[in-house]
């Protein structure tokens, strides 16, 4: 009998061991499932925070587009007239040459007189869309809104004072159309 006890103690010593190793077999398992587990969830965490930073971003470009459009809305509404009345410049210059013709006989003078009105009514028009003439004589030289075509010398006037406009500039709201060609003292 010493031999059966010896043996059984034998097998459960081999079937504790067996059981104790299953056991640690089985903790590796659970230790790897869990390890697995929050591998995932560390990479399932890190999609998540890509993703909002794509949506973040996406969303702020989506808002400044809107506001460049909104921007681009308001430009276009505001300088709607800017061709048309860019093309009519060419237009009051002639008139304003046709004005500065002298007249002798009476015919003429209810021309010119004809002339004069047509060109108000179209000074007006111009006004309503926010064109003005950008002033020009005695004023100091400012490169953006004047274009020095010449220097003279005038003595009795500051250095860089505009003495003599050549062509009027035009100012649409607050763009210019055409800069004023001047004169300017040296």
């Amino acid at each position: 009998m010493t031999e059966t006890t010896e043996n059984k103690d034998l097998v459960q010593a081999e079937t504790t061991e067996e059981e104790v190793a299953q056991a640690e077999v089985q903790e590796e398992v659970e230790l790897s499932i869990e390890e697995q587990y929050e591998a995932k969830l560390a990479e399932l965490q890190a999609k998540l925070d890509d993703e909002e930073n794509r949506h973040l971003r996406l969303r702020a470009d989506f808002d400044n587009m809107r506001r460049r459009n909104q921007l681009d809305r308001e430009a276009a509404e505001k300088y709607r007239a800017q061709n048309l009345l860019s093309d009519l410049l060419p237009v009051l210059d002639n008139f304003e040459r046709a004005l500065q013709v002298e007249t002798t006989s009476e015919e003429a003078a209810s021309i010119i007189k004809g002339i004069e009105m047509v060109y108000r009514s179209l000074i007006e028009a111009t006004e309503k869309e926010g064109l003005q003439v950008i002033k020009a004589e005695g004023e100091p030289f400012d490169p953006n809104v004047h274009q020095a075509v010449m220097q003279e010398q005038d003595s009795e006037k500051e250095t860089g004072v505009v003495l003599r406009e050549l062509q009027k500039g035009y100012i649409l709201k607050d763009r210019v159309l055409r800069p004023t060609m001047v004169s300017v003292n040296e």
